[in-house]
């Protein structure tokens, strides 16, 4: 049933997406999020910030601009320690709670990453908050928040989606004699682009496999999978889902090898080997929808990136696509059992959640959003061709990685590299990760 509902969501995301992710949302008078005073009898409070919005993430102004109009009408105080969001920065999430120095609002994963806060009752359902605040988040739809997989439960009020891409370089492209991929783009003809695109001089794949192995990992693996069963969780590596783990680490394996990677891809970060599209010396990247504003950000012409779908092979459709809500905002249960913040941080998480706000971050993204997200006025080129993207999905399935408790995710991830190096094989890696028990 979910994949089913995360199809329908990807045909209704198509009919209405997208926004200009600059402008600085004003406090809106009319939804769920409108009222940001701080409550009765409270006085200003200073409330701590966990997002993924730090770092370079496309949409940090937008979190700024966001939280600023906040302080300004509730008269709290937001003190931001986002960072941006890998295995490091979910690792000291959980070391924070673990010694009781959590955040009092959180902005994280919805699935199998929160178990442990739902199962250690670090965080508050939005049943539980709605018995003190029935409006709470009322301007999304139940059933799109993202349920907790231990006990299906909503903890979490959903900004936005996400999809995965391909992002082109398209001066690159050009100055290669390579033409912009669509939606029948094969595996094979991607390897004999990437061929011509290094034989240029170029870098074909701005991709850190030290830091963010895993957009490749997504995509090689879904290349031996299907809507249907991509997000299934092998139980070794020689069973059916298991094999399409090795076959697509392996297949990672095949394009180091051949050099399509940057050079020091094993030891640089993100935003190092991402810099590399920017300064149009890399084609391809994959990744999410957040990335666009990253862009916009950086790219000296917009037009000469695009967005498409990843190359496929076997039964996965290039039109096929990674994507769905994955994370929201928590209270956290330090907070609410405090009488101080309490009431300040639902009105921080209701200011960050309404119409108007959700379509800032992310209009060509899925949307939990009842009235759905603005529809983007003089979207440029990059926007449009998301727009297209995402109306031309043939289907769309979660990520297989989220089935993985942290500890294993992180050990397949870290062991990436020493697949592609040949220093273990992917069926060791693959086993040694699902051994890990969370």
């Amino acid at each position: 049933m979910k994949r089913i509902i995360a199809l329908v969501l990807a045909i209704v995301l198509s009919a209405a997406m997208f926004a200009g992710c600059q402008k600085t949302p004003a406090p809106p008078e009319s939804d769920a999020g409108s009222s940001t005073a701080p409550a009765v009898g409270n006085k200003p409070v200073e409330l701590t910030v966990v997002t993924s919005y730090g770092g370079d993430d496309g949409n940090r102004a937008n979190y700024e601009n966001a939280y600023k109009a906040f302080e300004a009408a509730s008269g709290n105080v937001v003190k931001d320690a986002s960072g941006t969001s890998n295995e490091e920065w979910k690792a000291k999430i959980m070391a924070d709670f673990e010694t009781g120095a959590e955040p009092d609002v959180l902005f994280y994963f919805n699935g199998n990453d929160a178990n442990k806060l739902i199962e250690g009752g670090k965080v508050v359902s939005i049943e539980e908050i709605r018995k003190v605040y029935p409006d709470y988040a009322s301007n999304m739809k139940d059933e799109m928040m993202g349920a907790s997989p231990v006990d299906g439960k909503n903890y979490s009020v959903p900004v936005n989606g996400y999809w995965e891409g391909l992002f082109v370089n398209k001066k690159v492209l050009a100055d290669c004699g390579v033409e912009v991929p669509g939606a029948d783009y094969t595996w094979e003809q991607f390897m004999k682009d990437c061929k011509t695109i290094a034989d240029k001089g170029y870098t074909p794949i701005a991709c850190s496999l030290q830091e963010v192995p895993h957009y490749w990992f997504e995509f090689c693996t879904f290349n031996f999978g299907t809507v249907a069963n991509h997000a299934t969780l092998p139980a070794s590596s020689s069973d059916e889902a298991g094999k399409a783990w090795v076959n697509g680490l392996n297949d990672m394996k095949a394009m180091y090898e051949a050099g399509f990677f940057p050079k020091n891809t094993t030891t640089a970060t993100d935003p190092e080997t991402f810099q590399l599209m920017a300064d149009n010396k890399a084609a391809f990247a994959i990744d999410g929808s957040w990335k666009l504003g990253w862009f916009e950000e950086n790219a000296a012409n917009i037009d000469d990136f695009t967005v498409t779908y990843v190359p496929a092979k076997n039964d996965r459709k290039a039109t096929d696509m990674i994507g769905g809500l994955s994370m929201g905002y928590y209270i956290t249960k330090k907070a609410w059992d405090d009488p101080e913040k309490q009431a300040a941080c639902v009105e921080f998480v209701k200011a960050m959640t309404t119409d108007e706000v959700v379509s800032t971050f992310g209009a060509t993204a899925v949307t939990a959003l009842k009235n759905g997200t603005a529809v983007p006025e003089n979207a440029n080129s990059l926007v449009t061709a998301a727009l297209s993207l995402t109306k031309g999905a043939t289907g769309v399935a979660p990520a297989a990685q989220d089935l993985l408790n942290q500890a294993a995710r992180n050990a397949l991830f870290a062991d990436v590299k020493n697949v592609v190096t040949g220093k273990t094989t992917a069926e060791a890696s693959v086993d040694a990760a699902l051994a890990i028990k969370g």
